[in-house]
């Protein structure tokens, strides 16, 4: 049974990148947490898929559909779901895509597109949100990054370059809106088994690799990222910001 924290309820969450994986993941422990969660995802099927599931168990959960690369219709989808469900409180900018890149194939034009769909849409939506947050004079606001680049993964340059810059804009916008109460924080997750991951990365001599360098000789799974998040949305945390945590079993 997952902890229920009781200053969450009714709050509006936005979650990028919710349709699917750790993002699903965190839209169920929102729910359950009665918030009022709105999520943006590209994938129309699976997101309409979790949301009728979720609206059938009574949860209050809200799909926008957008293209987070287009910041002009990332901006629409958060007026949307502002109009819909009020100020937003809480946001997860959870989004991103660790397509693997040999590094003498990378073109400019793929560099400018592996920044905008794992860092830049992080700032956008945050820029959007944080004068609902301002007028509430409290906020919080979690950033993913990734372990990736703390570990010197290769074979993803401009991943691992714009995951580490997320602990940078974390930092940033925590001391800017500190004095607004609102607090900004990174989860940077380790090897999380979502079926993307099984399907595409997980072979047999990766996953003799990780139980060697995880102190935590088994899977992670996305609801152990989710759990987390909803822990340091929640006044439970309130004096952690301005920081980066990383839940990875012990990997780096």
């Amino acid at each position: 049974m997952a902890a229920i924290y009781t200053d969450l309820e009714g709050k509006v969450v936005l979650v990028t990148g919710g349709g699917s994986g750790i993002g699903e993941a965190i839209v169920r422990r929102f729910a359950e947490q009665k918030c009022r969660v709105a999520f943006i995802d590209i994938a129309r099927d699976g997101s309409e898929r979790l949301v009728r599931e979720l609206t059938d168990q009574g949860l209050d959960v809200h799909f926008e559909y957008a293209d987070l690369t287009d910041i002009g219709a990332l901006r629409a989808a958060i007026g949307r779901i502002r109009n819909g469900l009020g100020a937003i409180q809480i946001l997860i900018n959870n989004a991103a895509h660790d397509e693997r890149h040999p590094t003498p194939e990378v073109t400019p034009e793929y560099w400018d597109d592996r920044i905008a769909v794992n860092l830049k849409h992080q700032f956008f939506a945050a820029q959007a949100v944080l004068p609902d947050m301002q007028a509430a004079n409290s906020g919080a606001i979690i950033n993913f990054g990734s372990v990736s680049w703390m570990a010197g993964q290769g074979g993803m340059a401009a991943y691992t370059a714009a995951k580490s810059a997320v602990l940078g804009l974390t930092r940033s916008l925590a001391r800017d809106y500190g004095s607004y109460n609102i607090r900004v924080n990174a989860i940077a997750p380790g090897w999380i088994m979502t079926q993307r991951q099984i399907e595409k990365w997980l072979t047999p001599e990766g996953e003799r690799e990780l139980m060697q360098r995880q102190c935590l000789k088994r899977k992670l799974v996305p609801d152990e990222i989710a759990r987390f998040t909803v822990f340091l949305a929640s006044d439970e945390a309130s004096a952690c910001t301005n920081q980066q945590y990383i839940v990875d079993g012990g990997w780096v």
